[in-house]
């Protein structure tokens, strides 16, 4: 990456200003988006590094993801993707700055000027930015705030696109774009070799494998039946929450449509991954609905390889999931394992297949 331009604070051109949103906010893909933002930001101020933070989606989970833009001796910079899970700086101070929805401007312990500024949308953040120069940062305060109410305004367009509005989990719609990444990580994984700085993202684990399971409410219609829409709604929302604080925070949780949710995972063998997924079974069924009551769901799952199509391996998981509901439900069936001891078909290998 080359130097970039810098012009003095407080004289920026507006056409720079200009191209520096229109890069940014070019973008459909959140995390995208997020690299381009840190990396706008570095080139127009002159910064020791540009951290930006999204919030989490619940108290166990107070931050999503964190990416920083670091300047490089030779004037270039790297991005890359912070473990939100890690405590001490910066992590305590963005979290700080979400939680009073107040912009912190202080000295750092090496004597650099820093800006925290969080980002907020209807009276809540959603993030924040942190800026660390050599310099004092009070001459592009108002710049920093007005990037972040540009990138509130779009990450609120983005998400409505590729949420669910129900649930807010991740939609069908995105669902290819999200395995997608993973297996890129998954391939970089394999070979031992580190993503480029605009393919970070949350590492998946070494070692680890995906997985990809399908959840199924088991009597759903009969719920809907008995009780009315409104509360086979309410038990959809809940299951969802429910599943944003059982399941770690590098797995990604879709809702499909109706009583159906997608999960992929990561997971040391397949073992592992049976242990996480009943896990969460036997919390549902213990788990008293309002109104409706006990409830419970099958899960059938199957490994992504690095090869995989999507239509593939959903295939797979749905095999799964079809044995569960055939076999009693309220379980959770693996793919390989109903294979190896003879009770699915034997797979079909890739070649034989078209796909449409």
């Amino acid at each position: 990456m080359k130097a970039p331009w810098h012009s003095p604070v407080g004289i920026l051109p507006e056409s720079r200003l200009l191209a520096s949103v229109a890069e940014f906010t070019h973008h459909r893909d959140i995390d995208a988006l997020d690299h381009s933002m840190v990396l706008s930001l570095a080139e127009l101020i002159a910064v020791n590094n540009v951290t930006l933070c999204r919030r989490g989606d619940s108290p166990r989970h107070p931050v999503d993801s964190i990416v920083v833009c670091s300047r490089k001796p030779d004037g270039g910079f790297v991005i890359e993707a912070l473990d939100p899970t890690l405590d001490g700086d910066p992590i305590d101070t963005l979290v700080c700055a979400m939680a009073t929805l107040e912009a912190i401007s202080d000295i750092t312990d090496d004597g650099s000027s820093r800006l925290v500024i969080p980002i907020q949308r209807e009276h809540t953040a959603i993030g924040a930015l942190m800026l660390e120069a050599p310099d004092s940062l009070d001459d592009v305060r108002s710049m920093v705030e007005g990037f972040a109410r540009i990138y509130c305004n779009y990450i609120a367009l983005l998400n409505e696109s590729e949420r669910d509005k129900l649930t807010g989990l991740y939609n069908r719609r995105s669902f290819e774009q999200r395995l997608r990444r993973l297996l890129t990580l998954q391939r970089h994984a394999s070979r031992d070799v580190a993503p480029d700085a605009e393919e970070k993202r949350r590492p998946v684990g070494e070692n680890s494998q995906l997985y990809l399971a399908i959840l199924d409410i088991d009597h759903f219609k009969r719920i809907n039946d008995t009780y009315g829409h409104v509360y086979g709604d309410e038990v959809i929302l809940m299951l969802a929450q429910h599943m944003r604080a059982s399941f770690r925070q590098g797995d990604v949780l879709f809702r499909f449509g109706g009583e159906e949710f997608v999960i992929l995972l990561a997971a040391q063998d397949e073992a592992e991954v049976h242990l996480v997924l009943d896990r969460f079974r036997r919390f549902v069924v213990d788990h008293a609905f309002p109104q409706v009551g006990h409830v419970s769901v099958s899960i059938g799952y199957a490994r992504i390889t690095e090869h995989d199509y999507p239509e593939i391996v959903l295939d797979r998981a749905d095999k799964a999931l079809y044995f569960a509901k055939q076999n009693g439900r309220n379980s959770v069936h693996g793919y390989e394992s109903l294979t190896r001891r003879g009770e699915l078909a034997a797979p079909v290998s890739l070649g034989s297949i078209d796909l449409f």
